[in-house]
């Protein structure tokens, strides 16, 4: 089958942050079942001067390269529901993989879910949720470990490490790492915003291979209900990664944690402060014991969970090849002309992100003016946030 990848290379287009999760597993694992993979980036900003020209690009690709699927991971806005359809019109199928449905769905997977032929999701309790809204192409799964990257474990004593992390310093993880050095473990951290700075993909397996414990944190950053602020939990990628790269993975408690693996025999878990360091340093003092739950995490993870097996599945499930159409440049071309702002739309946007700018500077500014713009429209607004005519993309393209 020949797929086209549509996502981003780096973390949040910024290659500064490094290569994207998605980049470095999801394309290994797709060839490695023996599938023709190309790469279309939609998550930098850099080539194109507004989402017209990027949804243009990817149109044209498709036409180009006649893709049987369109394998999608979106962060919001920047494919245009009206693209998606012009893409389906042509006989190609389309399939999302959803990332943070957790928080997510409410904002976003609902209102664009109906434009793919098949929706993943990694949450059960968004699954579950469209289930009884009605929305029949969702399918449930799970992240999962790169076979490419699978790993025998290290014994505890030859480990270069005692306690590592990997990921980015946002929300709450300083503090937890903070509260650790205050009880006298150390933590070696990596990744966008920690002292060392972010590091390659290829880093990363080593990295945890080489660590006695590598921890993760579920809580996902600040989100809201309403003008409630709050932080969810779930089971993020890091859980299969660890002990796939032969790691032992104590992790933040996340509902369905024990569907994939045995809580204290295949992975350690934490609930609390107060957990984590007891837990912690149990590890640190018993390698043995610690060696046993490495071992039996990475068995579990090679039988169990590699992408290779989770995609086959996936790739099962999708609808059967339809009859191919030349794709529909002139509807795209009247549609997108919609996309446009005039003076008055980007007199009206400097003057709203001005206060911003000033409060915390030219580039922060302009983001948190964008978050709180997008935050108040999908509310109102609904699935048009997500279309042509969606004034978040029209007005903020580089922030986005």
């Amino acid at each position: 089958m020949k797929i086209l990848c549509v996502f981003g290379q780096h973390n949040y287009g910024n290659p500064a942050r490094g290569q994207s999760y998605e980049y470095s597993n999801f394309l290994p694992a797709l060839r490695q079942l023996g599938h023709e993979v190309e790469f279309f980036e939609s998550f930098g900003r850099a080539g194109h001067t507004d989402f017209a020209q990027l949804n243009r690009a990817l149109l044209e690709t498709v036409d180009r390269l006649q893709p049987d699927l369109v394998f999608c991971v979106l962060m919001g806005y920047e494919i245009w529901r009206e693209t998606l359809a012009i893409i389906r019109d042509a006989g190609i199928r389309l399939l999302h993989w959803g990332t943070d449905d957790s928080w997510k769905y409410g904002q976003f997977s609902r209102f664009l879910a109906p434009a793919f032929d098949r929706w993943v999701t990694t949450s059960h309790d968004a699954w579950q949720r469209a289930e009884r809204e009605g929305h029949g192409n969702f399918i449930l799964s799970q992240w999962a470990a790169d076979a490419t990257n699978l790993a025998e474990p290290l014994p505890a004593k030859d480990c270069r490490y005692p306690v590592s992390f990997i990921g980015s310093a946002y929300g709450n993880r300083r503090q937890w790492v903070d509260r650790l050095k205050r009880q006298g473990v150390e933590v070696a951290c990596f990744g966008h915003g920690w002292p060392g700075g972010a590091i390659t993909a290829d880093a990363i397996p080593q990295i945890i291979r080489e660590s006695v414990v590598s921890l993760n944190f579920g809580d996902s950053g600040l989100q809201f209900r309403g003008l409630r602020p709050y932080r969810s939990r779930q089971i993020k990628a890091r859980v299969f990664e660890v002990p796939g790269a032969g790691g032992c993975l104590l992790t933040q408690s996340a509902d369905y944690l024990e569907d994939y693996y045995r809580p204290d025999q295949e992975i350690a878990v934490f609930h609390d402060q107060t957990d984590l360091i007891a837990t912690l340093q149990n590890l640190l003092a018993n390698g043995a014991q610690r060696d046993a739950i490495a071992w039996a995490g990475y068995q579990r993870t090679r039988a169990n969970h590699t992408y290779a097996a989770r995609f086959g599945q996936i790739l099962a499930q999708l609808p059967a090849i339809q009859p191919r159409r030349p794709i529909d440049f002139a509807s795209f071309d009247l549609v997108a002309q919609r996309h446009r702002i005039g003076r008055l739309a980007h007199l009206l946007r400097a003057l709203y992100i001005a206060p911003f700018c000033l409060l915390w500077g030219k580039r922060r500014g302009r983001r948190a003016a964008r978050r709180l713009f997008f935050e108040c429209y999908w509310r109102l607004a609904g699935q048009h946030s997500y279309s042509v005519a969606g004034w978040p993309g029209r007005l903020f393209y580089h922030e986005s």
